[in-house]
């Protein structure tokens, strides 16, 4: 009667067994042999390569490593899928680094990519290149966001487990993504994932270009913090008020309009190859905005007092400024820009790089671009603090605060892999890789077990994160009751990082623990863009470990 329950004490029908596996699998052999030669019923005739690659990871406890090994699809619905610019995706990986690196970071790469699909708002494939099949619990969504105001602001990402669109951190993961795209392509591409990467940057800045209605005029926000966290359900299911709330030059915003021109001017030098046409008309935004940040001074979070709760501007505005200065300075080439960085820069000691606090990043930025010695000096004492004096859990994550310690130990990785490439003689290259290879593989499995949603040795099952704890039937509500189920969520979060361990390395994955099991766009965006620098140290045979050889 079709009737299935999946209890270990049924061995009828949980049994395993070497005789139930054999003429499935002969017969998946016969299906795709079929899906080849154009005989499988239901394709109409068609053929198709395989798409599919076998990827690996290793961890090492004590003496004994252990290897995982899982089937990983294309990030696209099919195996070639159009794009916004006009070109194809490349297919996965065929794992070139498998048995040469520890972990697969071609898999996490193209996993973290799909994660980000998982948090589109709006018409979910305006791409044509949405992974049904990975996440088949989204559905379009939020179709009206921006009407309250006669505006469209569909699209853009919801902020982590809830459906909050908050542009600021947006803004923050976007510009750390395109930074990434830049100065590691060959990684990129080496992983299948160059345009998989445009088109997860894309979905933010087609949002912002829509948030950006005048000169002086930005979108900060839709949705009401506090009412979307009162629920627990499916976005699709909403039916709450999705207020939107804007800056303008009577409630000004700098730090959000400054973050936002410096993703923008990032984000069009990620595209100035694979679409010129796009890519001018991101830097005309982001000329526009950096006028609007320097011109009229303010706070978001003061103009915005529904973002103070959530995302409050706790560094003030003078970093953002700085920051977008010096992204529009690398756009541009134009001095103008390079002046007012030297105008706002603040000597002042930070321990993080984050959606709040830009100023390492731009010291970084500023000391590859002009090799200024106080810029080289400030981006050196930043990555030697945090490599030898910085807190360290027992196992070797950097420790900087509570709230996402695997995010701000993937930013400050992905800052000292972008400071190794400062032409300068007190870089200590080997030293920042090494560092970023901790870090990162700490999030991979180095502890043990993965941090990774569907990736690795016993990677999290409850991460906080609303849709893909609902039903997979989408007949049946969810509510709060599944949230406080104990079991795994029914979908996989395939790629999230989740918030991660204590300072003392502990860590229980349980959905109630927001601290440790939450998970954010910003919490994949330096940690993306570190993997893909550690799969361009691979390529060039520069990655710690590996003694020269490359893959």
């Amino acid at each position: 009667d079709d009737s299935y329950t999946d209890y270990r004490g049924d061995y009828i029908k949980n049994e395993v067994a070497c005789d139930y596996n054999a003429g499935f699998q002969s017969a998946l052999a016969g299906l795709k042999t079929l899906s080849l030669d154009g005989s499988l019923p239901g394709q109409n005739a068609g053929t198709c390569s395989s798409t599919v690659s076998t990827t690996g990871s290793q961890s090492t406890t004590g003496s004994t490593t252990v290897q995982t090994t899982s089937i990983s699809q294309s990030t696209t619905s099919s195996s070639s899928s159009t794009t916004p610019s006009g070109s194809t995706t490349e297919n996965p990986s065929s794992g070139s680094c498998i048995g040469i690196t520890k972990y697969n970071y071609d898999e996490v790469i193209e996993v973290s990519n799909l994660f980000y699909q998982a948090q589109r708002s709006g018409p979910l494939d305006v791409y044509g290149d949405f992974n049904h099949q990975k996440i088949p619990y989204r559905g379009d969504s939020c179709l009206k966001d921006g009407s309250d105001n006669g505006v469209d602001l569909t699209g853009g990402y919801f902020d982590a487990g809830d459906y909050v669109k908050f542009n600021f951190p947006m803004a923050a993961s976007t510009t750390l993504l395109a930074w990434g795209a830049i100065d590691f392509s060959a990684g990129y591409s080496a992983a299948g994932q160059s345009q998989a990467t445009l088109n997860t940057i894309k979905w933010a800045t087609d949002y912002f270009i829509k948030c950006h209605v005048s000169p002086n005029e930005l979108y900060a926000q839709v949705g009401d913090g506090n009412a979307d966290h009162a629920e627990w359900d499916r976005v699709e299911d909403m039916t709450i008020a999705r207020p939107s709330f804007k800056i303008d030059a009577q409630n000004p915003g700098s730090d959000l309009a400054g973050e936002t021109a410096a993703a923008l001017a990032a984000a069009s030098i990620a595209f100035s190859s694979a679409d010129s046409a796009y890519s001018a008309e991101l830097l005309k935004h982001a000329k526009e905005l950096f006028n609007f940040a320097d011109k009229y001074r303010g706070k978001y979070s003061d103009s915005v007092p529904g973002a103070s709760s959530f995302y409050n501007s706790w560094s003030g505005y003078n970093d953002e400024l700085l920051w977008s200065a010096a992204w529009m300075y690398k756009a541009t080439g134009d001095s103008f820009y390079l002046g007012k960085a030297n105008e706002f820069w603040q000597n002042k000691d930070v321990s993080e790089l984050s959606w709040d606090e830009k100023t390492a990043g731009a010291a970084i930025l500023l000391a590859q671009l002009t090799g200024d010695d106080k810029y080289v000096s400030k981006a050196v004492s930043f990555c030697n603090k945090m490599a030898d004096t910085q807190q360290k859990t027992p196992k070797g994550m950097v420790w900087i605060q509570q709230w996402g310690p695997l995010r701000h130990a993937s930013n400050v990785a992905f800052a000292c892999l972008e400071a190794a490439k400062i032409a300068d003689s007190r870089v200590d290259k080997d030293k920042y890789y090494q560092f970023a290879v901790n870090q990162i593989h700490y999030a991979l499995g180095d502890t043990g077990r993965s941090f990774v949603v569907g990736y690795g040795t016993n990677p999290p099952q409850r991460p906080h994160h609303r849709s893909s704890s609902c039903p997979t039937n989408p007949s049946e509500s969810c509510g709060w009751d599944d949230y406080n189920q104990s079991g795994p969520n029914p979908s996989t979060l395939w790629g999230a990082l989740v918030g991660g361990p204590g300072s003392d390395d502990s860590y229980t994955d349980y959905r109630g623990d927001y601290i440790k099991n939450e998970v954010a766009c910003d919490y994949n965006a330096g940690f993306q863009s570190a993997l893909a620098g550690l799969r361009t140290l691979a390529l060039d045979g520069s990655l710690p470990g590996l003694n020269g050889s490359s893959c």
